[in-house]
């Protein structure tokens, strides 16, 4: 197996927070000056300036994965305590306003801002983007089309976005609600080739849609300047076992249809319709719903759809030195996902202020501070 095959790069979203007030903080510029001195370019703004991102240097398995999301969030963690802020894993701030926060004063956010106005402002939210490597172009649009499938499963693990502007809003991701508002998000459609795609994106440029592929979102996309499959769906989770979980059941996907793919085997395509299906039930429900399985025709308890997932590919997990990162899945089906978490501190103690303490905990927790 080639050493480019299914590495790994991670991205974490992060709140940067005021721990005597709870709320964000428009503070990019305190976080990078250090910031780029210690993690370089493996920490960046984003468009609001109370969101920070690390990115992992590729990974060549899990384990080396583990060690960069560790050694980013630690770093990340003391620099913003050097400034009194905190770092919070959510997908959502449980009250701060997006009208309150800052841009990023760079051109391309205040292009952003301009072709889309509010919606953009409006767009304070925190996700984990994992990118699998692949060499093959056509193996990566292929491998797209049936992970596509899969996405409402990963994402239901992930959930931990159920507050937005101090209200509890009955979603356990109210944060891919906010992001469905922009264009090109979501779950894509199926390309045939990679030739298909590859002139979707460019009638985009020609006629001023984009300027580039990277103004492409979708939950899912094939990234335009590296050679990975970019999974985007999730919220970021507090955890960083969560994360590792997660990213975990990733990549051992992408081997596993990597797998069948090579022994000529195809993955029955299902239309983006009725994958939207489940990616609204795990958005409103995370773990605790169902989901529809297609082949079945049924309801079927999102829970025990997991559990098949973790069956399916089985097979590739020993390979790729992953059992107990994908072992983890099942201590967040026992805990439940963030989303959950959180809404039980709410319920205990009627105060975001204490959930954001929760938030910030769990971020913090298996760190080197």
């Amino acid at each position: 197996m080639s050493d480019k095959l299914f590495t790994i790069g991670i991205e974490e979203e992060f709140q940067i927070v005021d721990p005597v007030t709870r709320e964000l903080k428009s503070h990019i510029e305190l976080i990078l000056g250090d910031g780029k001195v210690i993690l370089k370019e493996q920490v960046k703004a984003e468009m609001h300036q109370s969101v920070v991102e690390v990115g992992s240097n590729v990974c060549y398995n899990i384990k080396d994965a583990r060690k960069e999301v560790v050694r980013l969030r630690s770093s990340l963690a003391r620099i913003a305590k050097q400034h009194g802020l905190e770092i919070a894993a959510a997908g959502t701030h449980p009250f701060s306003k997006w009208a309150e926060q800052k841009i990023t004063d760079h051109p391309r956010y205040h292009d952003v801002v301009e072709d889309m106005q509010d919606v953009a402002r409006a767009n304070l939210i925190f996700g984990l983007h994992v990118h699998i490597g692949l060499e093959n172009k056509e193996d990566t649009i292929h491998i797209m089309n049936a992970l596509r499938y899969f996405l409402p499963h990963i994402f239901a693990l992930s959930t931990s976005s159920p507050f937005w502007e101090g209200r509890k809003t009955g979603f356990k991701s109210y944060r891919t609600k906010i992001f469905d508002r922009f264009p090109r998000t979501g779950i894509p459609d199926h390309f045939n080739s990679y030739g298909e795609f590859e002139s979707y994106v460019n009638l985009l440029i020609k006629t001023g849609c984009i300027d580039n592929a990277k103004r492409i979102w979708w939950d899912v996309r094939p990234h335009p300047f590296f050679n990975t499959l970019e999974v985007r769906i999730c919220d970021i989770p507090m955890l960083v076992d969560e994360t590792i979980a997660i990213s975990a059941l990733i990549q051992a996907v992408v081997a596993k249809l990597h797998k069948l793919l090579k022994k000529n085997l195809g993955f029955r395509l299902y239309r983006r319709l009725l994958i939207n299906e489940n990616k609204w039930r795990a958005a409103r429900y995370g773990l605790e719903g169902k989901m529809i399985d297609f082949g079945k025709q049924e309801e079927v308890d999102t829970v025990y759809l997991i559990h098949e997932l973790l069956d399916f590919v089985d097979e590739v997990v020993d390979e790729l030195d992953s059992r107990d990162e994908i072992n983890y899945v099942k201590e967040i089906l026992k805990m439940k996902t963030g989303a959950y978490r959180q809404l039980q501190v709410f319920e205990k103690t009627n105060d975001l202020r204490k959930v954001v303490d929760f938030i910030i905990e769990q971020t913090n927790f298996g760190l080197e501070i």
